[in-house]
């Protein structure tokens, strides 16, 4: 099944995906109408049997003709892993951690598919791409082993963790370049757990107006799904709709000395989840 929220005159609204159409939860009689609402108030069975209830709708809508949001609008938390793969370490010089290194993001950097990402105007130069697998919880998850946290993951999708490098570097922190305005793409859609054979064998790559820049699998994750999703759940207690994105491979930007420029258009694709598909513009 494959969750996307789009806008409607009421705001964000949640719909299922059917290959180039969606069905408006609104026409399912669900228990809420937004993605976030619907991990709350259903179990994996209860997906499964809106996604069948869906498939037997005749009341759908083409995709091309909606504006897509991020998957889920309104998380509580947006959590980002960094330096989870060892030749992104590498890359960047900086040693092999020996635990989950994160840091936040917040709701105002997400961005659906089709959306614009601004290149901050005073900080435009510096702007790069990370390719990632983002997590999405589906029930509360607090002090899980790692044997059981895949249970806790409602989905995934694919995530640009875009991020300012000269801001960021001057924080020690990172969340000065991170959590920027429209810095955090997603989607197009959230891919329930049960149409992924494998989240640890995921093929990632960006691709910058056509160009492969950055390919690699999270098979060479450091920290994997399961044990991210048990060391975070023994700091906090992750929520439904929570974002967890799990880091990124080799081939940013800064490593090659290629930055994103306006007029650029950034594809973030995971093998069968799709790709989140953005066009950067220069900030007024």
């Amino acid at each position: 099944m494959r969750l996307l929220s789009f806008s409607t005159e009421d705001g964000p609204a949640a719909g299922v995906q059917l290959g180039e159409e969606l069905v408006p939860v609104s026409a399912l009689d669900a228990p809420a109408i937004t993605v976030r609402g619907l991990l709350e108030a259903l179990d994996g069975d209860g997906l499964r049997e809106l996604g069948r209830r869906a498939g037997e709708t005749s009341e759908r809508v083409a995709l091309a003709d909606v504006f897509l949001h991020a998957p889920v609008t309104d998380p509580q938390k947006i959590v980002c892993l960094g330096l989870n793969y060892r030749d992104h370490a590498e890359e960047t010089g900086q040693s092999i951690p020996t635990a989950p290194m994160w840091f936040a993001k917040f709701a105002n950097s997400l961005l659906g598919s089709g959306g614009e990402i601004l290149l901050p105007a005073a900080h435009p130069e510096h702007v790069d791409y990370e390719a990632e697998l983002a997590l999405v919880i589906g029930r509360p998850a607090k002090n899980v082993d790692a044997a059981n946290a895949l249970s806790y993951i409602a989905g995934a999708m694919p995530f640009n963790d875009v991020s300012a490098r000269d801001l960021q570097m001057r924080n020690p922190l990172w969340t000065s370049g991170k959590a920027i305005d429209t810095f955090a793409p997603c989607g197009p859609a959230l891919v329930t757990l049960d149409e992924i054979d494998d989240l640890g064998a995921l093929g990632l790559r960006t691709r910058v107006n056509g160009e492969i820049l950055q390919e690699g699998t999270t098979a060479n994750l450091i920290f994997g799904p399961a044990e991210v999703v048990a060391w975070l759940s023994r700091t906090m207690t992750l929520l439904p709709g929570d974002i967890i994105a799990t880091g990124t491979p080799a081939g940013v930007g800064a490593a090659q000395g290629r930055f994103l420029r306006d007029g650029d258009l950034v594809e973030v694709e995971v093998d069968g989840l799709g790709a989140v598909v953005n066009a950067v513009r220069g900030e007024s």
